[in-house]
């Protein structure tokens, strides 16, 4: 029953797509081979490119890089290039299926309690050792250490539930107690408190991925911030990069297991978070796939090229609820929630095929026990969430007569980027028109400063969004939980706690249909109390050369992944 769970759960990820420190010898890279592999961009607008370096796949990113560190990092574009270069115990096929990658095979016990995954024997990281059980015992134990305080120690106890790992994140329990254990070099057991359904499918979450302890010891307090101080196992190999690096480059990795089946010679990351710059960078040939958003899709929509692809991530708008009187009142929320023409925003502005999103779960990821789409009803919350202008005045005047004011001045923070930027504009004037009274002040930031202050409680909106981590509900309501680090509003809600624990350590965590049930009551609270403002379901609109295939897109954990990517 558990892996026939799993395999509807990750079925519905079809749906989405219309779609060490020596010496950078060590990598296995030479100054020669990074000279062989450098861009020509002396190209026409197809893409194309010449000599060794055609075979380089030139892809823009939105955003920088924030971490590459696996158990540190917290972002999309950190997992992607981090999955580049790093294997975990499974990957992904094409089809968002888990299969095995350092792990050759797996045994689980009848109880679904204990994981025994057995590792490849030629699987190895790039200075020649191999990669064994203890680089995982090593690696969890860094996610779950309240020294490291990792973001992501949550995926280990409450989404994982790994034997002591909450004990240990709560500083209860020494990390080596932490339920997992290499039996030998090549052989890993993973002892759980309760059976996970989708527990294969987080193996190949980054925050799962290996860490050799000598390399690490051996950096210090450089780990990860160069390629001198980054090992690999996976399909390339990392050349070029330093911390907010507008560039970065990977090469094939020679020594890799499936070396074979890779056949780009590397990865030219660029950042650029101007669309319109971005979209003349690919039309120049100096990128083979890009990002467009707004009018350039009306521009582009008819080129070969042209691919609207799903991308899972959840936009929304978290108000501080603890900080923030005036947002403290419900009717206030109430009146921005339905402040806001979402139609407007995903056709008028993003023009990319974003769906407007009126549920705290977005569409199209996670089917249930009987096969349907968690969120497939996106009007089953509109007594309190939908665009109604008449409805909204009617709560806010409620609301400012509550609170003894006739008008409000609020922030909202939101990245730097184009479409955020875009977005917080029509966010701005949507409400500011609705609303009279409200003045909406804006303040754009790196994404890194924003995530940072909306961590640490210091703002009153926040424009953000959400990628599901694995392929559940739960990777979306699991962060209203009390305290959760990425509960940025500070909402606690006794009742919502325990449903969300009696769905994973409970009784009902073993009736796959009891759980979905309970799932929606979760929701439900959250939508009633207008914990979030949800905006749009991202589909991305994407310019990908002709003359490249096998780009692989998912909606859960990693977005793209590029091993079995060709270019002509």
């Amino acid at each position: 029953m558990k892996k026939k769970l799993l395999s509807v759960m990750l079925a519905s990820v079809l749906t989405l797509s219309i779609a060490g420190c020596q010496s950078s010898a060590v990598n296995g890279v030479s100054e020669d081979q990074n000279a062989t592999n450098a861009t020509d961009t002396s190209a026409g607008g197809s893409g194309e490119t010449t000599s060794n370096a055609s075979a380089d796949l030139n892809i823009m990113l939105e955003t920088p890089v924030e971490s590459l560190d696996p158990q540190q990092a917290t972002d999309g574009t950190s997992f992607e290039v981090i999955a580049d270069f790093t294997d975990g115990l499974m990957q992904m096929d094409a089809d968002g299926q888990a299969v095995n990658a350092i792990a050759q095979s797996v045994d689980i016990s009848e109880d679904g309690l204990t994981y025994t995954f057995h590792l490849r024997e030629d699987a190895n990281w790039s200075n020649g050792e191999p990669v064994t059980a203890a680089d995982f015992v090593f690696a969890w134990q860094r996610a779950v250490d309240p020294e490291i305080a990792s973001e992501y120690s949550y995926m280990l106890s409450d989404i994982g539930q790994i034997v002591n790992a909450q004990d240990i994140i709560d500083g209860s329990k020494d990390k080596s107690e932490l339920g997992v254990t290499a039996v030998d070099d090549k052989t890993l057991e993973v002892k759980l408190n309760v059976p996970v359904s989708y527990f294969l499918s987080l193996m190949y979450f980054p925050t799962f991925y290996p860490v050799n302890e000598a390399f690490y010891e051996s950096c210090a307090d450089t780990f990860a911030t160069s390629p001198e101080t980054t090992l690999s196992n996976g399909a390339f190999v990392l050349d070029d990069y330093q911390p907010a690096a507008t560039t970065i480059h990977l090469t094939k990795n020679p020594d890799y297991y499936g070396a074979d089946s890779v056949q780009l010679a590397g990865l030219n990351y660029q950042v650029i978070q101007d669309s319109q710059q971005a979209l003349m960078s690919y039309q120049s040939g100096d990128l083979d796939t890009t990002l467009v958003n707004g009018e350039q899709v009306d521009q582009v929509k008819d080129d070969p090229a042209f691919q609207a692809i799903g991308a899972g991530y959840l936009w929304y708008i978290s108000p501080n609820i603890q900080e923030v009187k005036e947002l403290q009142n419900v009717n206030i929320r109430y009146a921005f929630t339905m402040a806001l023409n979402r139609e407007a925003i995903t056709t008028d502005v993003l023009k990319d095929g974003s769906a407007p999103t009126y549920t705290a779960v977005p569409m199209d990821f996670a089917a249930g026990p009987d096969g349907s789409d968690f969120s497939a009803d996106q009007e089953k919350f509109s007594d309190v969430c939908r665009f109604d202008a008449d409805a909204a005045l009617e709560y806010w005047n409620k609301g400012l007569e509550e609170l003894g004011v006739s008008e409000i001045t609020i922030t909202m923070i939101h990245d730097a980027d184009d479409a955020p930027i875009k977005v917080a504009q029509v966010v701005k004037e949507q409400l500011e028109t609705t609303l009279p009274g409200l003045t909406v002040e804006l303040q754009q930031m790196p994404k890194k400063e924003r995530v940072q202050r909306m961590q640490d409680g210091d703002f009153e909106l926040g424009l953000t969004r959400w990628g599901p981590d694995y392929a559940d509900p739960m990777t979306y309501l699991g962060m209203w939980v009390t305290n959760n680090s990425n509960n940025y509003g500070l909402w606690s809600n006794s009742e919502y706690d325990a449903i969300i624990a009696e769905c994973t350590t409970g009784e009902t965590a073993m009736d796959a249909e009891a759980r979905w049930a309970a799932l929606y009551d979760a929701e439900k609270i959250v939508m009633d109390e207008a914990v979030i403002f949800p905006l749009y379901t991202q589909c991305n609109a994407e310019l990908i050369s002709t003359n490249v295939s096998g780009i692989e897109f998912h909606p859960v954990a990693l977005n793209r992944v590029y091993k079995n990517a060709t270019k002509n």
